[in-house]
């Protein structure tokens, strides 16, 4: 009985699954890198249009579901057996060159129909009933909602059935930077503070939480009604859930933080701010220019905290420490610079084609390097003991 106890005590552990995000993470960084010049030239007559970049809601439709949705993915996913990776990501792959060479054909649908699936398949039931508290199931909802919304999108309904599901979709992935930019910040400042020898005692803030999780489920149930009472009231509820973002950013206490990792977090978490703010004030002022609203919300928001998050999720895998590599922090602020030069020329109406160039070069140059980070420390996930979705 003894020598039996220790032949199993002896068995070896099954190797860990590798995390999702070793694949995902670097070809989100590479495509982002790609993407957004590509747009930009186009836009500018400087180089041959391919069919999904065309019209400008194509370059929204490859930012929103070609770009962040691999990033959702690869942070959501976690652990996965490699084939099961790859044959998500090859369906992402797909989805994206038909839909930039064939985008209203059958394969284009296809192809972004399984991604989604596979997706939402994968995803919620790891998040659905997991916890006890409703805030701590959102994720769920999000994800099918982005998963469905995709797939509309990607089906060449109409143009106006497209930009419902843009702005569908910008709304979800931005209650999915509220919940989850606030589930990483407030405990990351947290251990930064111990160390220091002070102490944050507003961390999550349950009660901004769920106050700013319900008015985006709001606001994302009002832009679907077509009235124009309604498009003041999804206005109203962004302004509000901009301000109560901001009371979460302030009670961090922001200003005690000099670490560059959570630096390049806040500052994602202050877009995230300043872009529902614009958001709002663009569904109730309707001379504010579209460009500048939506692009404080995708540049500034959405590249900065995606930025922040790939690259401290795989330093921490690699060095077990999210401020082993300078360098990245340092080039973080091109995102904002990007943003900067999209949102100011805009309101104060100057928009030019250089404008447009600098953004998308501040934006390519600081995609390119995390792709680069992120792919140096691909071999470190099938030993990490860490998880991938910091629930």
């Amino acid at each position: 009985m003894a020598v039996r106890k220790s032949v199993e005590t002896e068995r070896p552990r099954a190797p860990r699954l590798p995390f999702a995000n070793a694949w995902f993470f670097p070809a989100a960084a590479l495509y982002a890198t790609l993407i957004l010049p590509l747009s930009v030239l186009t836009l500018l007559g400087l180089i041959p249009a391919l069919p999904g970049l065309a019209a400008p809601a194509g370059h929204a439709h490859e930012m929103l579901f070609g770009f962040a949705l691999a990033v959702v993915a690869g942070y959501l996913l976690g652990p996965q057996p490699p084939r099961r990776t790859l044959c998500l990501l090859g369906c992402w792959a797909l989805a994206r060159a038909s839909y930039l060479f064939w985008p209203d054909s059958w394969l284009a649908l296809a192809s972004a129909t399984a991604f989604a699936a596979g997706l939402a398949w994968t995803v919620l039931p790891r998040f659905l009933g997991a916890a006890k508290k409703w805030r701590n199931q959102m994720v769920a909802p999000v994800v099918a909602g982005l998963s469905l919304v995709s797939v509309i999108a990607s089906s060449g309904i109409g143009r106006h059935v497209d930009q419902l599901m843009l702005a569908e979709a910008l709304l979800l992935l931005a209650t999915l930077m509220f919940f989850m930019g606030g589930r990483i910040i407030a405990p990351a400042i947290a251990g930064y503070a111990q160390g220091r020898g002070w102490r944050l005692d507003a961390r999550v803030q349950p009660a901004v939480e769920g106050a700013g999780l319900v008015l985006l489920g709001l606001a994302l149930l009002l832009n679907l009604l077509p009235w124009p009472l309604t498009r003041q009231l999804t206005g109203a509820v962004l302004v509000a859930t901009a301000v109560l973002t901001t009371i979460r950013l302030l009670r961090w206490q922001p200003w005690r933080c000099t670490r560059p990792d959570l630096l390049a977090l806040l500052l994602g978490y202050a877009w995230l701010a300043i872009g529902l703010l614009l958001l709002g004030l663009g569904v109730l002022l309707p001379g504010l220019p579209a460009s500048a609203t939506l692009h404080a919300l995708t540049v500034g928001a959405l590249g900065s905290l995606t930025f922040a998050v790939m690259a401290r999720t795989q330093l921490v895998y690699r060095f077990r420490d999210a401020a082993a590599q300078p360098w990245i922090q340092a080039v973080a602020p091109l995102i904002s610079l990007a943003a900067l030069t999209r949102v100011l020329p805009a309101l104060l109406g100057q928009p030019r084609p250089a404008w447009l160039l600098v953004a998308a070069g501040c934006w390519s140059l600081a995609f390119l390097a995390l792709a680069v980070l992120l792919w140096r420390c691909r071999g470190a996930h099938a030993n990490s003991p860490r998880g991938g979705t910091h629930r």
